[in-house]
């Protein structure tokens, strides 16, 4: 997007459609580049023609195409995102912390190996974290890059950063419909008697826990949960080295199913309490790993990275005498999604979730004071019509009666005499 032509800010200004933005529905296009116009007043600018694309009038739902001349009415003086803004200053240590993730990188997203430790968010007493370190890939005159997933802050492992607000949306679709692959390794206390199954347990978030912790919940209540693992290899009964794979994206996901089945992750104690601690040199960290991510790119092709394990997780397969190529032999049969197909169905997510958007813009316009009256009920129809074709018709009322409609007069055959002698 460029910059308005304009300066004044009541004057009409005008936008180029970038080429990050192409397919974006019009109110998201302000969502996204004028956050402080509200729906309504799009709704408004839209339906009474004040906004033109290219000259002609358009809907809140216009899917914008690049290059395209955007007219957007006068308004109060808005600075449009997405343009030049001021970067937070980062140390020559941060720079070199960010520096130091990136395993791949293009136009559209940059691959990072997180480290464990480092959260992916800021939150209550968080104050180093992937996000913060986002301004280390951004250019100078550029978006600043955005999150599309996260990883918890003691799992390591491949961690997609979008560049640009449209390959955000076009990433985060792909997440939404499943069509991500996402492959991660795990050390489990013990060995699951099934070598290779699928966990289906819903998961809630644990009462009294403010949200940090989850449980399984098979009341009904919890949300639907499955995960695929099978085992890689096993050390006695000790433990065993399994691969798992997310089928969905709860909280914690992978932890708590490997806790329920028995087999906590090595180093949970949040789940798997003492008995996720194994003896001797194997170390205290969690050992969960998001090893691969395969998932569709912009420009057509699939992204499949595979990030390297920390010290503490090589290790530990070390010391339990496993050989890290003989995870990545079984890892080459991951079946990955056809391109057209987990397009497809990211569309169909992304547009499920649109819908329910925007039923919940509609309920905020219908709950706010200056909405507008509803209009009154329509009068109940008489008993006879809202019955239906099929309903018994009316009792005549007591009275002359009705004569019928003269029609053609009956012919009736003259009767026969009665048989006999004359």
């Amino acid at each position: 997007m460029t910059a308005p032509r304009p300066t004044d800010a009541d004057a009409v200004r005008q936008f180029v459609v970038g080429r990050d933005d192409d397919g974006v529905r019009l109110d998201r296009w302000f969502r996204r580049h004028l956050p402080a116009i509200g729906f309504a007043t799009v709704s408004r600018w839209a339906r009474t023609g004040q906004i033109r694309i290219d000259g002609r009038r358009a809907e809140v739902d216009t899917r914008l195409v690049a290059g395209q001349t955007l007219r957007v009415p006068p308004g109060s003086a808005i600075t449009p995102s997405g343009g030049v803004r001021a970067r937070a200053p980062l140390s020559e240590e941060q720079i070199a912390t960010a520096e130091a993730m990136v395993l791949t990188q293009d136009r559209a997203a940059i691959v990072l190996n997180k480290p464990p430790g480092l959260a992916t968010q800021g939150g209550s007493g968080t104050h180093v974290h992937v996000d913060g370190l986002l301004d280390a890939y951004a250019a100078d005159a550029g978006p600043r890059p955005r999150l599309v997933h996260r990883l918890d802050k003691d799992t390591s492992g491949v961690l997609l950063i979008a560049r640009t607000p449209g390959s955000a949306a076009y990433f985060s679709r792909h997440f939404a419909g499943r069509s991500a692959k996402k492959i991660y390794w795990a050390l489990v206390v013990g060995v699951p008697s099934i070598n290779e199954g699928q966990i289906d347990l819903p998961l809630a978030k644990q009462p009294g826990t403010g949200g940090e912790k989850m449980m399984v919940d098979e009341s009904g209540q919890g949300q639907a949960a499955r995960t695929r693992y099978r085992v890689i290899d096993r050390a006695g009964n000790r433990a065993a080295w399994v691969e798992l794979q997310p089928l969905t994206g709860r909280t914690h996901q992978l932890r708590v199913h490997m806790a329920a089945i028995g087999h906590p992750i090595v180093g949970d104690g949040k789940y798997g309490g003492q008995a996720a601690f194994l003896s001797g040199t194997i170390s205290r960290k969690l050992h969960l790993h998001a090893r691969r991510l395969v998932i569709p790119h912009p420009e057509g092709d699939m992204l499949d990275v595979t990030a390297p394990l920390p010290e503490h997780f090589a290790n530990g397969l070390t010391n339990l005498g496993f050989t890290e190529s003989d995870g990545d032999a079984l890892m080459v049969s991951v079946p990955v999604a056809d391109p057209v197909a987990a397009e497809k169905r990211a569309a169909r997510a992304h547009s499920r979730d649109l819908r329910r958007e925007r039923k919940g813009e509609r309920r905020k316009r219908g709950d706010s004071a200056d909405a507008p009256a509803r209009k009154p009920a329509r009068p109940a129809k008489p008993a006879a019509k809202r019955a239906g074709p099929s309903a018994k018709p009316a009792p005549k009322p007591a009275g002359k009666p009705v004569a019928k409609p003269a029609g053609k007069p009956v012919r009736r055959a003259p009767a026969r005499p009665p048989r006999g002698k004359a």
